[in-house]
């Protein structure tokens, strides 16, 4: 077999950049090693800045978005028992997110793939990368108990951060930088109606909570735990207790609850892997970078590296140009770096770090005051949370 680009992943990113390429003529392959139904099955985020949304747009794939996802022209901050609104509409001169799940962004692209007629392989066992430091990169796999080889210009690495994309590259060729934090979010999934329109964050004395929503009558709650804690420890009223107890009062009376469709411990951090390209290997989302949830930037940034890679490849193969494919590491990293600054940021202010005393609880505190005070902090604020520009 062979195309121009071969990508292997078909999660968001994988997804949308093959939607990109093939509007612009450029044949693609992509190579999933799961089954169709397992990708479907992923829950994840789904807060979606207007760059992404954009992209979906592009490609045609905004239709069930705007029909069904839920616009946010703001969000709530909690702490001292009280809730501050943060005016993202008025802070951004009307820029707003969208609360849309992963899940259906995925099956979206997948059913658009599905009918463009481009080529898709699930089920691909043993998927490797080979020679993408040559000039005749390709990737091998087995399907069906068959060894193929699949030769390619171009491979772009869409599959995430245990995937064998940046496993491939010299270990000396990539420089990495991480955070790990000593704490996780027990976040549970339930069919009652959400607590707020808009997402609330909360940061209390006990820790953090997100109240947030997959839709009118699906939310997702999370509360800050112990990395050594097991889902199994949490029955559903032991949950919603303490996520009442890091309320305010008035939303904890206003809450409802039911039993969890899903339950899971998540741990943060945060990754760079630099750079983003090795020859003719592409990194683009959790491939080269995750980011801790808080701020809603992991899908988002995998969206702004797929908008760079794509304008550099289509460059590449209609303007015979290797300006984009050299310079978009760099152009995608220094995006990159924000989001980590802003995720990183958000985590500092909200959460209850176990090591830290009583004067860092003061700091946060001190903190939380001055941005709710301030118009300036509070747009800035803003603006990195509806997304900085591509």
């Amino acid at each position: 077999m062979r195309t121009q680009v071969a990508i292997i992943g078909s999660g968001p990113a994988g997804l949308l950049l093959g939607q990109l390429l093939h509007k612009a003529g450029i044949d693609t392959v992509i190579i999933e090693r799961k089954s169709r139904d397992y990708v479907l099955s992923r829950i994840r985020a789904g807060v979606l800045e207007q760059g992404m949304v954009r992209l979906l747009e592009q490609v045609g794939a905004a239709g069930r978005l705007h029909a069904e996802g839920l616009r946010h022209d703001g969000f709530d901050l909690l702490f001292g028992g009280m809730r501050h609104h943060v005016d993202l509409a008025r802070l951004t001169g009307g820029q707003h997110v969208t609360i849309y799940g992963q899940t259906e962004v995925t099956r979206d692209l997948m059913d658009l793939r599905e009918a463009s007629g481009a080529a898709t392989v699930f089920e691909a066992e043993d998927v490797a990368p080979h020679d993408f430091d040559r000039d005749r990169p390709s990737v091998t796999f087995v399907r069906d108990g068959q060894a193929q080889r699949l030769d390619c210009d171009v491979i772009a690495g869409c599959d995430g951060y245990h995937g064998i994309s940046r496993a491939s590259i010299p270990e000396a060729a990539l420089q990495s930088f991480e955070r790990v934090y000593p704490f996780g979010w027990l976040g549970v999934l339930a069919e009652v109606p959400p607590v707020s329109h808009e997402l609330i964050y909360a940061g209390d004395e006990r820790g953090f909570a997100l109240c947030s929503m997959r839709s009118s009558h699906r939310s997702r709650y999370y509360v800050q735990c112990s990395l050594d804690d097991h889902a199994e420890n949490w029955s559903d009223q032991r949950f919603w207790g303490e996520l009442r107890q890091r309320l305010d009062p008035a939303t904890a009376e206003a809450l409802v609850t039911g039993p969890s469709i899903e339950k899971a411990i998540a741990p943060l951090r945060s990754f760079v892997a630099e750079p983003m390209r090795f020859g003719r290997l592409f990194l683009a989302g959790d491939a080269a970078h995750i980011v801790p949830p808080t701020g809603a930037k992991g899908l988002n940034l995998a969206a702004s590296d797929v908008h760079y890679l794509s304008q550099a490849l289509i460059e590449h193969f209609t303007e015979r140009s290797s300006a984009g494919i050299d310079a978009y590491s760099a152009k995608a990293l220094a995006r990159v770096w924000k989001a980590e600054r802003f995720s990183w940021w958000m985590t500092s202010l909200l959460h209850h770090f176990p090591e830290n005393g009583a004067f860092a609880r003061r700091m946060q505190r001190a903190e939380l005051d001055y941005l709710v005070s301030s118009d300036h902090a509070m747009a800035a604020l803003a603006e990195n949370y509806v997304g900085l520009p591509y």
